[in-house]
């Protein structure tokens, strides 16, 4: 058996990260690919164990929201689909899931899968701090467009005089 932690790279299950209601959160459906098991077969070991599974660790989206993650990632409905709308899980919910999901593939998967919100909660902090250097370039470069236009406006009337008639220049 390949090694789960090698196929699935940081990368690979940090795109599988959504952020939904301000938390991160991650699809039954790629939780399901990533542990070898059908997504129906996945969902019903969380329904035996639903008292494992609070709000903060499991929800069911909405309609809206389920359209909006479809449209992020182009995916069609194709033959069969859905019934029901998709739950996703935080990362306590991915946790959770190797309680409930006793594979050695599970095992290795999920290890994989809290190394990836591990990386993204402490990747968070640069990321904002490069988001406010570039909000303060950009009022920099604002600052700066405006003392361009002020000194252009000063060399278009240094080249019209103010009487609006142009001097001839030369013999």
């Amino acid at each position: 058996m390949p090694d789960i932690q090698q196929a699935f790279t940081l990368d690979a299950v940090a795109r599988r990260i959504y952020e939904i209601r301000g938390q991160r959160v991650m699809l039954d459906a790629d939780l399901a690919e990533m542990y070898g098991v059908p997504t129906k077969r996945l969902n019903e070991a969380v329904h035996r164990n639903l008292t494992r599974f609070p709000d903060d660790f499991m929800f069911r989206l909405t309609a809206e929201e389920e359209s909006s993650l479809r449209s992020q990632f182009a995916t069609s409905k194709g033959k069969g689909g859905r019934r029901y709308l998709p739950y996703v899980f935080t990362e306590q919910g991915v946790a959770m899931l190797s309680s409930v999901l006793h594979s050695e593939q599970a095992i290795q998967v999920n290890v994989a899968i809290i190394r990836a919100f591990v990386w993204l909660r402490r990747a968070a902090p640069a990321y904002k701090e490069l988001a406010d250097k570039v909000a303060e370039l950009e009022n920099a470069v604002g600052k700066h467009d405006d003392a361009i236009k002020a000194i252009v406006q000063a060399l278009q009337q240094m080249i019209v005089p103010q009487d609006g008639t142009q001097r001839r220049i030369g013999f």
